[in-house]
């Protein structure tokens, strides 16, 4: 069974890649290249659902907002 996660990609200020995988807190990883970036986010999906525990409830994804202050 696959599960599908949503992946937030920002850049850092040294120009590192940094991923956020919004459904798992704590789950997150950088590097230089997207390429790279995307197969360490699913290594590090990986290890937290064998960690953490995949039976555990998910956060559930509802949107991005941006907001004006």
């Amino acid at each position: 069974m696959t599960n599908e996660f949503t992946v937030v990609i920002e850049e850092g200020e040294d120009g590192c890649l940094i991923s956020e995988v919004v459904e798992l807190p704590g789950c997150h990883t950088q590097t230089k290249t997207l390429y790279e970036l995307m197969r360490r986010t699913k290594e590090a999906i990986a290890l937290y659902l064998k960690v953490e525990g995949a039976g555990e409830e998910l956060h559930k994804f509802i949107g991005v907002q941006k907001v004006a202050v």
